[in-house]
């Protein structure tokens, strides 16, 4: 297989998804950074921490939905909440949520599958999300983050309200702390960029889409798993399901396979585990792999019986 890998598409690819990886982490990551900047501590806590922890993972879920994010976009926002101290079940809800239910995906499975399939996949998978964040937390996971994306935060010397000066001389110094404190986490993360965006280039090229439309095209009960287990490790982008889901539609793949490819593919991805790997302990990573492998293939059996 290697040896029928075109080599100048893999190099393009491979420098498509490191720069893209790169520019979309850096980019969030100051922004998130600046946000907490201006948007205080409490302000933060007061919107995910309430009494209900099932209010708090919902709001978590919600945020998700709104925010067209890739998978590996969602990460620096994770790593914002838990940085500020927002409630473990609302940011892992947001985790699970973003990359597997946006505007973009939504509007796909409103293409393909109708209005009364998209509701029942918005419904599902946003209850999913939240109910995984709610378990997660109960468990007591939150230990199996690392403590230096847990703990922290801005202080309050570096807090909108604590600085001095013109709006000018404030602003700048705060895109200036930005600024450092994203270029710092984006040294910690750049080896898992560039693994995650070789073997995902590598994938791309070396797993021929004849193979995926074969096994996911059938109707044995494994093609379901198979197909979210094909998708994860696929960096799909969000831009680029539209076109794949046609292709595998028009190649015969059933709902449930394709439901459960593109979720796989969305909810989790080589570069994404690779990143996720930099802040999750093993325990923790198992458990959100095991998580989306989960919300693919129950939604795709759903999909499935009732015969999308």
């Amino acid at each position: 297989m290697i040896s029928n890998i075109d080599w100048s598409r893999f190099l393009s690819e491979f420098t498509y998804i490191f720069f893209e990886l790169i520019f979309l982490f850096f980019t969030i990551s100051f922004l998130v950074s600046l946000a907490q900047i201006f948007i205080s501590q409490k302000r933060i806590e007061g919107w995910l921490n309430r009494p209900n922890k099932v209010i708090s993972a919902v709001l978590g879920a919600c945020i998700g939905l709104v925010t067209p994010f890739c998978s590996c976009s969602t990460i620096p926002v994770f790593v914002g909440l838990m940085k500020s101290r927002a409630p473990f079940a609302g940011a892992v809800s947001f985790l699970l949520t973003s990359p597997v239910l946006n505007p973009a995906i939504i509007t796909l499975m409103a293409a393909f599958f109708g209005l009364k399939a998209t509701v029942l996949y918005t419904l599902f998978t946003f209850a999913f999300a939240v109910s995984i964040g709610l378990l997660l937390d109960a468990l007591g996971f939150k230990r199996y983050v690392y403590d230096v994306t847990v703990t922290g935060g801005k202080t309050s010397s570096e807090a909108w309200h604590s600085f001095t000066g013109t709006f000018r001389e404030k602003f700048w110094h705060a895109v200036v702390l930005a600024f450092g404190d994203s270029l710092g986490l984006l040294k910690k993360v750049f080896p898992y960029l560039l693994f995650g965006a070789l073997v995902g280039g590598f994938i791309h090229e070396a797993l021929p889409m004849d193979i995926v439309e074969k096994f996911a095209g059938v109707s044995a009960w494994w093609a379901i798993p198979l197909a979210a287990l094909v998708g994860i490790p696929l960096y799909i982008r969000t831009e680029t399901m539209i076109p794949i889901a046609s292709i595998l539609y028009g190649a015969g793949v059933g709902p449930g396979a394709l439901i459960a490819l593109i979720i796989g593919g969305a909810g989790a991805s080589i570069p994404e585990v690779a990143l996720l790997n930099s802040i999750f302990k093993k325990q923790m990573l198992i458990a959100f792999l095991l998580s989306v492998f989960s919300v693919a293939c129950v939604t795709g059996y759903l999909f499935n019986y009732f015969s999308f």
